[in-house]
């Protein structure tokens, strides 16, 4: 079970891994082995709440494709437990991250200061580019 917050978990039936080689150099051991672990999880036939669900498949995220499958890819580690326990953790992550709600942003306007900070140094550059002209 990969447990989100308190109320949200997903079970270990919903995501797929599969170990695969790794990419990169290595030595003896490394056409022996498959070390890296390949993530998948299906977002749209998960138990995750609509919330969490409609959050996830709205994010511009290149792990996720336009199917509502997230894939990661982890390969840091040389062992494949740890390799495995990284690629849940970051899944772990993504799906945390959707919970926090966004502020919205308020649309400010400037400053009449600054606005006339503005103005006066637009004008002082305009005399200082008129000065460079040739003198009659």
């Amino acid at each position: 079970m990969l447990h989100i917050s308190p109320h949200v978990t997903i079970p270990d039936t919903e995501i797929d891994i599969h170990a695969v080689r790794a990419q990169g150099a290595g030595g003896q051991h490394v056409n022996k082995v498959s070390t890296a672990v390949h993530l998948r999880f299906d977002i749209t036939a998960s138990s995750l709440p609509e919330f969490y669900k409609e959050h996830l498949l709205k994010l511009k995220d290149q792990r996720i494709s336009q199917e509502g499958v997230i894939t990661i890819k982890a390969q840091q580690y040389r062992s494949q437990e740890q390799n495995r326990e990284d690629a849940l953790t970051r899944l772990q992550a993504l799906v945390q991250s959707v919970a926090i709600p966004r502020k919205k942003r308020r649309a400010t306007k400037p400053t009449q200061g600054s606005q006339g900070r503005r103005l006066e140094s637009k004008t002082q550059r305009g005399r200082l580019t008129a000065l460079r002209g040739t003198l009659d």
